[in-house]
């Protein structure tokens, strides 16, 4: 099956005129989501207090929901199960990890991961007591930090900053050897590229939901646990599935029905390319540091300037939306089933008319302009 990205388009609610580059982060609605939230609302809602079906096919949900996940990242069936926040799923996995390697007291964390998610694993780490530690190294020097003490190597499979793939085949046998657990972090690339994680050996990987997968603000996120960790992982903490979250990703996931990840990734890449050919003829003055070989990076492209804050304020001012991962790397990401190339070239036709210092000659034009 050859994927039509024109049908799954037409499968989601854009506003009007905007060109979304940053879909990695939050993805646009589906059409089917208002419905099938209104189903939840107006039916399973109610039949939940009579104590009818709706409770048992919602406590069943996290798992149906898994298993369509599951195909998506390469993992094995009923290996997956959605749910709770991505905190909460990020600290299921490393308490698991710790008490599977009960004696080892260091998690070990790669830079490059998004700030919050190293936040929530520092927060935990601490509550556990001064004898435990979180480790946060450049890639590089992973092999050295992987010693007798580190109890699981946490990674994203693309760095926040730059947009390169980090080879997770590789840091996962490496942590193996050392004795440690692996655990992804798949929040920017499930959904954006395929995956082998069972192939790959992974222990445990987390991902979120809200952005390629398209399950809205505030969208549950995922866990995958390994089956030959299934007896042996208790991750504790945990609460009921959230009813109307799980129904609206329910309602994204028909639309990975329809796609085929080669295809998608084929795309993303084909889309990617177009983007970096037209700013680098364009606006000189913006540095990619993604890397250009395709095997080496995802769906995101980051770009450095110096005024990197105001050139995105100036974009969004014209409908064109991105990121920042640091003050001076805008970051734009290339999610096919709701992008094509008319929206890459416009969105190329308005960054060079910002970076020319011309967008005050564009009627439309508001705050957060660059200075001619």
């Amino acid at each position: 099956m050859k994927t039509d990205f024109s049908a799954t388009r037409a499968l989601f609610d854009q506003p009007e005129g905007l060109i979304h580059l940053d879909g990695g982060s939050l993805g646009p609605p589906p059409r089917a989501a208002q419905t099938r939230l209104a189903e939840a609302v107006g039916r399973e809602w109610g039949d939940m207090l009579r104590g009818g079906p709706a409770r048992a096919a919602a406590l069943e949900r996290p798992r149906r929901l898994g298993d369509r996940i599951a195909r998506l990242i390469g993992a094995e069936p009923g290996s997956v199960v959605v749910g709770d926040s991505f905190a909460v799923k990020l600290h299921q996995a490393l308490i698991s990890a710790l008490r599977m390697n009960a004696g080892r007291r260091a998690i070990l964390a790669v830079s490059g991961s998004f700030p919050p998610d190293l936040h929530a694993a520092q927060d935990l780490v601490r509550s556990l007591g001064p004898e435990h530690e979180l480790r946060v190294v450049e890639p590089e020097g992973i092999a050295k930090a992987l010693d007798e003490d580190v109890a699981a190597l946490i990674a994203p499979d693309l760095d926040h900053r730059t947009g390169r793939r980090h080879d997770m085949a590789a840091l996962t046998t490496r942590a193996h050897a050392a004795g440690a657990l692996a655990i992804r972090d798949l929040s920017r690339s499930a959904g954006a590229s395929p995956l082998r994680l069972a192939q790959e050996r992974a222990d445990f990987a987390v991902g979120r939901t809200c952005g390629h997968l398209n399950s809205g603000p505030g969208g549950p996120a995922f866990i995958y646990v390994a089956p030959r960790h299934a007896a042996t992982a208790h991750p504790g903490l945990s609460g009921p599935p959230p009813l109307l979250q799980t129904a609206a990703l329910e309602a994204a996931l028909e639309v990975w029905d329809q796609v085929e990840m080669k295809d998608l990734r084929a795309r993303a890449l084909e889309l990617a390319d177009r983007f970096i050919a037209g700013v680098e003829a364009a606006c000189p003055d913006l540095v990619l540091v993604t890397p250009r070989a395709h095997e080496e990076r995802g769906s995101q492209l980051n770009f450095r300037h110096p005024e990197g804050r105001a050139i995105l304020e100036a974009l969004e001012a014209e409908g064109v939306t991105g990121g920042l991962s640091a003050p001076d790397l805008l970051r734009f990401s290339f999610a096919p089933l709701h992008l094509g190339p008319e929206e890459v070239d416009r969105a190329v036709e308005i960054l060079a008319r910002i970076m020319a210092g011309k967008l005050g000659e564009s009627p439309e034009a508001g705050a957060g302009t660059l200075a001619p």
